[in-house]
């Protein structure tokens, strides 16, 4: 009865969060159009960053020492600042369905990190999956290019979505942190970070005016970056990670869907094919299990 609890909890989390992430991506083309991108990802991580600290702060929760500090540290480098970075600035010319299509290239590239990393070993499945992303990659290229779309809003894109899979290779080589701790001291070195590279670039420093940006900047701190967040946290709790890595294959057709509602975005038959080729590639090449692999796992 309470596994049977368990699970209805997980998935209602689990559809909760694909649906609330897949506005992340929109809300941020709504932030760039009056804040610069780094100024408006290193705001973003300051707000949310003091809101998890206080969750800290309630929950009692110790700041890392040590290599567990190390780790901490290098997860906000790669997982928020410098892949926000990418993805901020590629978002500003990419439309929000096309970013969170890319984006969705994150568990194949973490499953390829890992093998460069000699972390796993490199199965015919994934040599199969990256060809199938790849092909998927250039139909999706195509059409912006198309637009006049640079090519460098698209590379920024892909860069982003190695960040966060290199985040999630690299911080298996550290001891384990509170996941409320992680992200706070993570989102906290990311807002200093972008911050910085934010006043070297000379990007204009100024606090949103109007309306909508208020509402998308409110919308990534609180429900992208903590609400998403906890919502996975709870998905853990009954879920193993890797089935919860499915978020980021639903995720951009719900993208998909509110950009084309929302931002104007063209729903091609590009854009469809693109984005199912890279959703296959990745669950062919990352998220399907094997069947000796399924057959040695315990029952849940």
């Amino acid at each position: 009865m309470r596994a049977d609890r368990g699970e209805r909890v997980a998935r209602a989390a689990f559809a909760a969060q694909s649906v609330l992430a897949g506005g992340n991506a929109v809300a941020v083309r709504f932030s760039n159009r009056e804040l610069a991108p780094l100024w408006g990802a290193g705001l973003r991580f300051v707000l949310a960053a003091a809101l998890l600290a206080a969750a800290m702060a309630l929950l009692r929760l110790p700041l890392p020492r040590g290599r567990a500090q190390l780790g901490a540290v290098l997860y906000g480098l790669l997982n928020f600042g410098f892949s926000f970075a990418l993805t901020y600035h590629g978002l500003v010319h990419v439309h929000a369905g096309l970013g969170q299509a890319l984006l969705a290239l994150v568990p194949l590239f973490t499953l390829l990190l890992a093998v460069l990393w000699r972390q796993e070993r490199l199965r015919p499945a994934a040599v199969a999956g990256t060809v199938l992303a790849l092909a998927g990659v250039l139909l999706l290229s195509r059409e912006p290019l198309r637009h006049d779309v640079p090519v460098g809003s698209v590379l920024s894109m892909i860069g982003g979505a190695v960040c966060f899979a290199q985040a999630l290779v690299v911080v298996r080589r550290f001891p384990r942190v509170h996941p409320v701790t992680m992200n706070a001291v993570g989102m906290g070195v990311a807002a200093v970070v972008l911050l910085a590279g934010s006043v070297v670039t000379g990007e204009q420093r100024v606090l949103p005016t109007r309306s909508d940006t208020w509402f998308a900047l409110g919308y990534v701190v609180v429900v992208g970056s903590v609400v998403v967040f906890l919502l996975y946290v709870a998905i853990l709790r009954y879920w193993a990670a890797s089935r919860a890595a499915y978020t980021w294959v639903v995720v951009p057709f719900v993208t998909v869907v509110l950009s084309a509602r929302l931002d104007d975005e063209p729903v091609t038959a590009w854009l469809v094919a693109g984005c199912l080729l890279i959703l296959a590639g990745v669950y062919v090449g990352a998220l399907r299990r094997e069947p000796a692999a399924a057959s040695s796992q315990p029952a849940r």
